[in-house]
Order: C-alpha cells, then sequence, then structure tokens
C-alpha cells in the first residue's frame, strides 16, 4: 500500500519467446541468435521479444515467428511462464514461453539465426536443463534458455503417446517409416516396427493419399496424410 492510500504497483515487463522445435536425422533442433547485447552479450537466446499494448500472447508469439524467422501457418502451443524474480538481470521480467513444431522442409535459412542440435541429458520425462550444440561445439545459453528448451522437449514427448502432435513435424504427405523416425526422435529411443505400424493405422489418423514415393532406390512405400490435418 501507497503512503496516500493507493496501492503501489512494481514496474513489471512481459516477453513472449517462441521455442522452434523440428526432427532430423535423429536429432531435435532449434533456431537460437546470439545476443549483441547485454545482458549474457555473446550466449544464444530463444527467438522473442516484448508483448505489445493491443495484442493478445497468441497474437505475439506469431508475429515474433514470423517477423524474426519468416514461418507463418505453423503449429504454436503455449508452454509456460517463466517468472523467477531474478531471472532477468535488468530487473522483473516474465515470459511466456510458446514452442512451433516445424517440418524439415521448412527450417529456415537466416544469417540472424544457428541452427542448432539439442543435447538431452536424461531419459524419458524426466525433465531438467537441455543443452544446444553445433558442430563447433557446446552454445552458452543467455538466462534462463536452458530450462525452457528442457521443458519443450518433455512438453512434447509426454504428448506424443496420446495427441497427434507429432504429426506436425512432418510434411503434408510421408510414409509409416517417416512417421516412425520422427516419434523415436523425439523420444530417443528405438520403438518396434510392426506395433508402431499396427497402433498408427489403428489409430484413425492416417489416411492412404493413394501415392507412393518416386525417385528411391528401393520399393516405393505408401504415403499417408494426418487425417485431421488443419489450418494453424
Amino acid at each position: 500500500m501507497a503512503n496516500n492510500g493507493t496501492l503501489a504497483f512494481h514496474r513489471l515487463s512481459v516477453s513472449v519467446d517462441v521455442i522452434f522445435l523440428s526432427a532430423f536425422d535423429e536429432a531435435l533442433w532449434t533456431l537460437l541468435r546470439r545476443r549483441r547485447e547485454s545482458p549474457f552479450r555473446g550466449r544464444y537466446a530463444i527467438p522473442g521479444g516484448f508483448l505489445q499494448g493491443d495484442e493478445s500472447l497468441d497474437d505475439a508469439a506469431r508475429r515474433i515467428l514470423r517477423e524474426q524467422t519468416g514461418l507463418k501457418r505453423v503449429y504454436v502451443e503455449q508452454l509456460y511462464t517463466f517468472g523467477a524474480p531474478r531471472r532477468h538481470p535488468r530487473g522483473r521480467v516474465l515470459s511466456v514461453v510458446y514452442f512451433a513444431l516445424v517440418p524439415r522442409s521448412r527450417v529456415p535459412v537466416q544469417d540472424a539465426f544457428t541452427l542448432a542440435r539439442l543435447d538431452v541429458p536424461w531419459e524419458g520425462e524426466t525433465g531438467g536443463p537441455v543443452g544446444a550444440k553445433t558442430d563447433g561445439g557446446e552454445l552458452g545459453l543467455a538466462f534462463d534458455h536452458a530450462a525452457m528448451l528442457g521443458m519443450a522437449v518433455q512438453r512434447l514427448r509426454g504428448k506424443l503417446e496420446y495427441t497427434p502432435i507429432a504429426f506436425h513435424l512432418l510434411p503434408e504427405t510421408f510414409t509409416l517409416l517417416d512417421l516412425q523416425r520422427v516419434h523415436e526422435t523425439v523420444l530417443q529411443r528405438p520403438l518396434n516396427k510392426d506395433s508402431f505400424r499396427r497402433r498408427m493405422v489403428a489409430s484413425g489418423q492416417l489416411e492412404a493419399t493413394g501415392e507412393a514415393q518416386r525417385e528411391v532406390y528401393h520399393r516405393p512405400a505408401e504415403l499417408y496424410r494426418f487425417a485431421g490435418r488443419a489450418a494453424v
């Protein structure tokens, strides 16, 4: 309570950070920007920005993703709000974190960002900080972004078994092997081929396209699409 009997409000800023996730080459990948300013100059950060006064959190997440990576119409989901009192060295900043799932074919190539491979040191849904690497080695992460990446992986693994979230990491048409590889990449463990395929076919989530792969050096596999795919 202020001296004049009115409530005293502390200054509070709200940022929105959007974790980019893609799955290919047996790894999960993310986009990070090297900070050129303090704090954490030289370290790597998740794409983000401050909430504008006339927009919702969801709109802010899509704006940041569009403006900073050029991506539109991809799956975006709110993850968590990080609000530890001293998470930002310059004051009280809440970060509302989202994650975006992007097929390999839509991974943007931009000089402003580094495509980094996630280094997950835990199994299953244990949770905890996650690192990021390039061929040059481990990247130093800014703020609490290692914890943010860890929570995104934990959420993705947790939803894999009971939601069709994996389909957002695939192109519009794909083979059953493509689908299995995405699941194995996210989970970081092998799956039984026969039981996985039976479960996927029986799920009602797949729709046969009537087409097969082209220009392959083996017997062409049948192509499917996600039966529930819709605009996002």
